[in-house]
């Protein structure tokens, strides 16, 4: 379901262009920068680019994962 909202014509321009770079829709882009902006806010400890790279990762088809090995423990 979409909604249509009044946003400053200053964010739009700002999020067509990013949209452009990043291959989205404008209102993808605007989606996108919420969900980041929202999982900061949740966890303000985390750099945000943490974060938007976490969010991106969790996108990546799982057979192109790398898999997880843990380091030996030297005793």
């Amino acid at each position: 379901m979409s909604m249509p909202v009044r946003i400053d014509d200053t964010l739009y321009e700002q999020a067509r262009a990013e949209a452009q770079v990043e291959h989205r829709s404008i209102a993808g882009q605007i989606e996108y920068w919420a969900t980041v902006g929202r999982a900061a806010l949740d966890n303000p400890d985390l750099p945000a680019s943490f974060i938007a790279e976490s969010l991106a990762s969790m996108h990546e088809p799982r057979e192109q994962a790398t898999p997880f090995v843990p380091r030996t423990r030297h005793v």
